[in-house]
């Protein structure tokens, strides 16, 4: 068995590069060659491998295994402590607000609810996929969820999966999706900017 440190990991995509010690090229390596293991992989993660090919023949690490175990990095807390989560009761609010002065429809309650757990699984599903290495829903369709009522259960699952809390773009086209939906929903259920 070779032995080597992982010099590069894309954890959203699976993969990354292992630095040989015996100087030879970066050797690609996917999630999929670590097999079961507790944590991700991470820069700087000594690894045991076997040398192999991919369908092209191209060099790449099989059968990798951690020389120092020990759990990757603890992803970043939210530098909010968690307060935007204040959000969705409050979000639920003035839904009930509006409800109280002006009515709404019985199919909004529903719709809310509905694309808002919908919104969880796909989260949830993606984190999954991200671990496995599989084919990850793509960011688009995560942000059409959250525009489309979703965002209450988007904002869960990213507090409390983890998942896509952190990249800066992803976060600034999320609050975008739920800046659109608040101000949607004020526009065609308050009169409050009706002429």
């Amino acid at each position: 068995m070779k032995k080597g440190s992982l010099a590069q990991w894309d954890d959203a995509k699976g993969y990354g590069f292992i630095s040989p010690d015996d100087g030879a090229p970066k050797l690609f390596v996917h999630i999929k060659a670590f097999g079961l293991r507790p944590g991700r992989p991470f820069v700087g993660e000594r690894l045991g491998y076997r040398e192999g090919q991919d369908a092209q023949g191209k060099r790449r690490a099989l059968d990798v295994r951690s020389l120092q175990p020990r759990a990757a990095p603890p992803a970043p807390r939210p530098r909010d402590g968690g307060r935007v989560l204040l959000l969705v009761p409050a979000f639920a609010g003035l839904v009930l607000a509006v409800y109280l002065l002006w009515g709404l429809p019985n199919w909004l309650w529903g719709l809310y609810s509905a694309m808002s757990m919908a919104s969880f699984i796909v989260y949830a599903l993606d984190k999954r996929a991200a671990t496995r290495g599989d084919w990850r829903v793509k960011e688009g369709t995560l942000h059409a969820l959250s525009l489309a009522c979703g965002w209450p259960g988007a904002l869960l699952a990213q507090r409390l999966l983890r998942h896509k809390s952190v990249k800066p773009r992803f976060r600034r086209v999320f609050w975008l999706t739920v800046v659109l939906n608040i101000a949607a929903f004020v526009a065609l259920f308050t009169p409050l900017l009706r002429s």
